[in-house]
């Protein structure tokens, strides 16, 4: 063939699916692999796109056949593995060239590695890659973070194989060095919040009016139909009508209760304490799957203080007027993060542009992205998602329903660490006068910090220090 475009090392779940998709969608590779005996499979797999792969049997190979200036996307784990590999491609590199790591990646890594690559000539991305094997496969959406000169070069290929909507690649550059890699790992931290906020929907109905799988299923399948449309709405009612076949009955009663992570969520809500911010209804998420990995000391809880819960009456226009309005906080806390990370890291995240390369290809694309995209367009107040004209309406309805479903659900005993949370950050943020002047009081009072005064005065000292 002619000379590839792009080099992929990795032939994982991801990378094999990613290779796939540049080869189908008319992109030359070269690929590579750790352990090569993998090769003879992946080629069994790309045979119909044979013009257009290579395979070299080792990376200083790979790194040979690559035209100036060269283009070597990773898809390896991005811990030492990475650094591994940069040892020992760096010195086979020029001024010019461009390594891309394609997995979940810590941003800070990516910071200090962009810097290392730098100091050389050569140019680190850290691109996001979201969608799952299927997404990698026939579609992502793609955050990419790397210098200009890198995104010109790797543009024509990255927007061959992203996902679209109405036509618009779901990629594009985020900013330099870290940008592409945190503004993924928000996304994560949404999807976190998004599977949690569906789990306790779906307990509310399955266990407090005692709804069956299928008949809940029913429930997902006509909210998607309607404003609360999703990718992980659509995947719930898949689920949940699912029968198991080792035992008979719905799947999802065979599967046990604890849910793994990956990190990406807990790196979402560290990076927001980091940055002054705290994105609850994340953390509410991530804390709900590390006490879901306590099954033992749950059961002994259950058995020495009763697990029993009231029925519900939910009318299902409540709940989904509920559900829409703590999804669009959801999403309100989600930007807020990257709004700290981008004036902290001097990035110049552009708000509505990630929201439109997430309406397809990710794991939560969804309908209201459309609607998130224009808030930003318009020019939301203060840049804050939940102040914007459009969502007004969204509020009206969706508040009282939530505080209406929080109320009951918690009344009867049902845990609600996501929508509770939502409705805690609605409640603190629309008060003008909170609850932090006493304990500025008490802070000053114990450590001597000092405190502000509602008259403009700074630093000023209780009576208790006369």
């Amino acid at each position: 063939m002619a000379e590839p475009q792009i080099g992929i090392c990795g032939l994982g779940t991801m990378g094999s699916a990613l290779a796939l998709n540049m080869a189908e969608k008319g992109v030359r590779i070269a690929v590579s692999n750790r352990s090569p005996e993998v090769l003879p499979a992946f080629l069994a797999k790309a045979a119909a796109f044979a013009d257009r792969v290579a395979a070299r049997d080792t990376l200083e190979a790979l790194i040979d056949a690559l035209p100036r200036p060269r283009l070597l996307l990773a898809m390896i784990p991005s811990t030492a593995p990475m650094d591994e590999l940069l040892d020992r491609v760096m010195p086979l590199l020029e001024p010019g060239d461009t390594v891309i790591d394609a997995g979940n990646a810590d941003f800070h890594d990516t910071r200090r590695r962009a810097e290392r690559l730098a100091g050389q000539g050569l140019h680190f991305v850290g691109m996001g890659v979201s969608g799952g094997e299927d997404g990698a496969r026939h579609g992502p959406s793609m955050m990419f973070g790397g210098s200009q000169e890198s995104w010109q070069v790797l543009k024509p290929v990255v927007e061959a194989v992203a996902a679209r909507f109405d036509g618009d690649p779901c990629v594009d550059r985020m900013g330099p060095d870290g940008a592409g890699h945190f503004v993924k790992t928000v996304h994560n931290g949404i999807e976190y919040a998004d599977m949690q906020m569906i789990a306790e929907v779906q307990d509310l109905l399955r266990h407090g009016t005692g709804r069956s799988p299928a008949g809940i299923a029913d429930i997902f399948a006509a909210w998607n139909a309607g404003p609360l449309g999703s990718y992980l709405f659509e995947i719930t009612e898949t689920v949940l009508r699912a029968e198991d076949s080792h035992g008979g009955g719905p799947v999802i009663d065979a599967i046990l209760d604890r849910a793994g992570q990956k990190g990406t969520g807990r790196w979402t809500a560290i990076e927001a304490v980091r940055l002054g911010q705290s994105a609850t209804m994340i953390e509410g998420a991530v804390a709900a799957r590390a006490w879901s990995a306590e099954k033992s000391l749950r059961d002994r809880a259950g058995a020495t203080f009763g697990s029993d819960r009231e029925p519900l009456d939910i009318d299902l226009g409540t709940l989904e007027s509920a559900l829409l309005a703590a999804r669009v906080l959801e999403y309100a806390q989600g930007f807020r993060i990257l709004a700290a990370a981008s004036q902290d890291y001097d990035w110049q995240l552009d708000f509505a542009r990630i929201a439109e390369i997430w309406r397809a290809g990710c794991i939560i694309r969804a309908k209201l992205l459309d609607d998130i995209a224009g808030a930003f367009r318009d020019g939301a107040p203060e840049g804050q998602l939940f102040l914007a004209p459009r969502f007004h309406h969204i509020f009206a309805d969706g508040i009282p329903a939530l505080r209406k479903l929080v109320s009951a659900a918690i009344a009867a005993g049902f845990p609600l660490p996501v929508l509770s949370s939502a409705l805690a950050f609605w409640d603190t943020m629309r008060q003008p006068r909170g609850t932090a002047a006493l304990i500025q009081a008490q802070r000053d009072f114990f450590g001597r910090h000092g405190f502000d005064r509602i008259d403009g005065q700074d630093h000023h000292h209780g009576p208790w220090w006369d």
